[in-house]
């Protein structure tokens, strides 16, 4: 079993900068890809930043350039840096991996994590 918690929320000014994190726990094998989603309030969860298991990274145009996707595998951990924030990216942030279990032809599943709480003030 796995379980993902984000953490690295919090209440910042527009302009300002954080960092969220995304920490795998459990019979892991391997992460495989993962996702950040944004979902902001009375509306559709939305994938902003996707990264794979070779780092290819890709983002939503709304994002680009001032959200970056990493992930440090010997941590378990994927990071989402978020610069020049904007009121439109209040919300909550979830994250969604692919991770492999046990071992190398162990099963793979979906995760998601519980989100942490984004807002940005004008």
């Amino acid at each position: 079993q796995v379980q993902l918690v984000e953490s690295g929320g919090g209440l910042v000014q527009a302009g300002g900068s954080l960092r969220l994190s995304c920490a795998a726990s459990g019979s892991i094998f391997s992460i495989n890809n993962v996702g950040w989603y944004h979902q902001a309030p009375g509306k559709q969860r939305e994938l902003v930043a996707h990264i794979t298991s070779g780092d290819t990274t890709n983002y939503a145009d709304s994002v680009k350039g001032r959200l970056t996707i990493s992930r440090d595998n010997a941590k378990n951990t994927v990071y989402l840096q978020m610069n020049s924030l904007k009121p439109e990216d209040t919300g909550v942030y979830y994250c969604n991996a692919n991770i492999r279990l046990y071992r190398s032809n162990g099963p793979s599943y979906w995760y998601w994590g519980q989100g942490t709480q984004v807002t940005v003030s004008s």
